[in-house]
């Protein structure tokens, strides 16, 4: 079909208008990796916009991998966030799958129940002596147990498995399938796309967590990556990685980028795998047919 001038025009508009969004989105990203493989000083006396490397230089990742505590971090953060997605999975589905049942008594007081917490809790003062009393301070599972259930997920969840044909458990019951059974045969295969979102969700929010393990937790050795991070971007505790001429200030400007850059890389690697699943499953899970 031939386009008229007005539909010309506003394509043209249109693909400037999306160019500069991308822009806008992508070159901070691009900046800070530029950045992480410039010149110290480059990066301090730079004003303007950086396409490339000011000055290329490796010192800053090459300083960074050299720190202990990046490695113990990682490991730390991977532990929390295996064991703890693992477990959120475990419970959330369990959750969703009690509130999906079609003949559950009190299910919509249930759900108010459950859905009231999304607005209101009781703060970190009581979350915390909570955690205290438990005895789970300066543990890992301080971090994981508190939230072990979102509601948010458990919402998208249940509606993934209202989304399910009842005809398919019934005839499951009639073969005399449990509960249990159901639920890992049937229910869950067909839940994969809305199950990998919140592996996204869950992975993620771990990832990126660090407020809790700030509160919690007081032996360097189980810090998280990015209270790692925070202590090198904020609180500029990262002498140890300073050494030979350069100041502190200036060797802490590319080595911001560079730790950045470090924290950042594997969860941009693992999210292309499950970005396929990440629409279909927001769509089952956010409507109900």
């Amino acid at each position: 079909m031939k386009m008229t001038t007005d539909e010309k025009v506003f394509s043209v508009i249109n693909t400037i208008f999306m160019l500069f969004i991308i822009f806008i989105t992508l070159y901070p990203f691009w900046y800070v990796i530029m950045a992480s493989f410039s010149d110290n000083s480059a990066v301090l006396t730079n004003q303007g916009l950086m396409f490339w490397p000011q000055g290329f230089n490796l010192n800053s990742y090459a300083k960074v991998l050299k720190n202990n505590m990046i490695y113990t971090g990682y490991s730390n953060t991977l532990i929390i966030l295996l064991l703890g997605t693992v477990l959120n999975l475990i419970m959330t589905a369990l959750g969703a799958f009690v509130l999906s049942r079609r003949n559950l008594h009190l299910k919509k007081l249930l759900m108010i129940i459950v859905v009231v917490t999304m607005y209101f809790d009781g703060g970190i003062v009581p979350l915390y002596l909570v955690v205290k009393n438990l005895g789970l301070i300066n543990t890992r599972w301080a971090l994981i147990l508190p939230g072990l259930i979102s509601t948010y997920n458990l919402v998208i969840l249940r509606t993934a498995f209202e989304s399910i044909p009842a005809s398919l458990e019934e005839s499951a019951k009639i073969d005399g399938a449990s509960p249990f059974k159901i639920l890992w045969s049937i229910i869950l295969p067909l839940s994969k796309p809305t199950i990998a979102v919140l592996v996204l969700y869950y992975g993620v929010g771990y990832w990126n967590s660090w407020f809790g393990a700030m509160i919690y937790l007081k032996d360097r050795n189980l810090y998280p990556l990015q209270l790692v991070l925070r202590e090198i971007l904020i609180s500029g505790t990262n002498t140890d990685m300073v050494s030979g001429a350069d100041s502190q200030v200036q060797i802490s400007e590319t080595l911001k980028y560079a730790v950045i850059v470090v924290s950042t890389l594997p969860i941009l690697c693992i999210y292309p795998f499950l970005q396929r699943f990440f629409e279909k499953g927001i769509m089952v899970g956010a409507v109900k047919e």
